[in-house]
């Protein structure tokens, strides 16, 4: 899993604009855990720099078509072109994560009490792991409350993408 840092953020906010200049689609394949975290990144103004790929994506007239192709964690799910901030389209693969905080560390919040009350921890930890990532880490849970239009295969993706471009 990947995270988005300051040198990142600035590379997407000069190039979707260039793309947007010679009417070429934007297309990203999103993976990203979050934003990188540390000292230097907040005194470096990670939060000012995330709002400018906000707004590039927001400003692009190209067709913007998003592919969740692993992860999709808090803001940084909406800072890569969400449904959101006006994707035209926006697919998933069967294996995507989208939530607020990655499951790990979610269950480590959420369950805290429960895990150190049991036995087994380490079981318990997977036995909570499982459950959340079935009721709320998949897809077809973004697809309901309409953050993503389609769960898609990775062999489906070619030809959705050009039919999106059509459109």
């Amino acid at each position: 899993m990947e995270t988005t840092d300051i040198n990142t953020n600035d590379l997407h906010t000069r190039f979707i604009p260039f793309c947007d200049a010679f009417n070429i689609p934007v297309i990203p394949f999103m993976d990203v855990s979050g934003f990188l975290l540390g000292t230097a990144q907040e005194w470096g103004g990670i939060i000012s720099h995330g709002t400018k790929i906000l707004y590039a994506f927001a400003e692009a007239t190209v067709p913007k078509i998003t592919i969740i192709t692993r992860t999709g964690y808090g803001g940084v799910y909406d800072v890569m072109l969400s449904r959101r901030i006006d994707s035209d389209l926006v697919h998933a693969w069967p294996t995507a994560e989208i939530t607020v905080m990655g499951p790990d560390g979610a269950i480590n919040i959420i369950f805290r009490n429960e895990i150190e009350a049991a036995k087994d921890k380490e079981k318990k930890r997977e036995e909570l792991l499982k459950e959340y990532r079935e009721k709320f880490a998949n897809p077809y849970v973004a697809a309901g409350l309409e953050y993503i239009d389609k769960v898609i295969f990775p062999r489906e993706m070619r030809p959705l993408i050009c039919s999106g471009l059509e459109i």
